[in-house]
């Protein structure tokens, strides 16, 4: 594998933040160091991350190094997820409108509102009493 083949792309949810290498290969996909299997071992999530190979029909062609910071493991998946969509799009423009479809292609805005000073929370209010 040359280092030209190799694709960079980042991906944020919330306040996680992902970067996404991704390479032909033969499906390897390693979180923060760790086996996917071993970082996310729950089943549900993990299908999570493989839907952009699976809305391409590209599962078992990307070898994956993901470096994932910050937020929870939710976020986390989500921002993966936004990466490896992205870098597929960068491999193949064709990739687009499948990707498109599945929702995959854009990014999350939502993020925790502030707490606001006056208040217990962002919105929730002191208790009121009349008398």
């Amino acid at each position: 594998m040359a280092v030209s083949d190799q694709i960079k792309t980042i991906g944020r949810r919330k306040t996680a933040v992902a970067r996404v290498y991704m390479s032909p290969g033969n499906g390897t996909v390693v979180v923060n160091r760790r086996p996917v299997e071993e970082y996310f071992p729950l089943e549900f999530r993990r299908r999570a991350l493989f839907q952009p190979f699976n809305a391409t029909e590209t599962a078992g062609k990307f070898d994956v190094v993901v470096n994932a910071k910050g937020g929870g493991v939710n976020g986390q998946i989500e921002a993966i997820a936004l990466g490896i969509a992205r870098a597929l799009v960068q491999f193949d423009g064709e990739l687009v409108r499948p990707l498109r479809e599945a929702g995959l292609l854009t990014r999350d805005s939502r993020m925790v509102e502030r707490k606001k000073y006056g208040r217990p929370k962002a919105r929730k209010r002191f208790q009121f009493s009349k008398r």
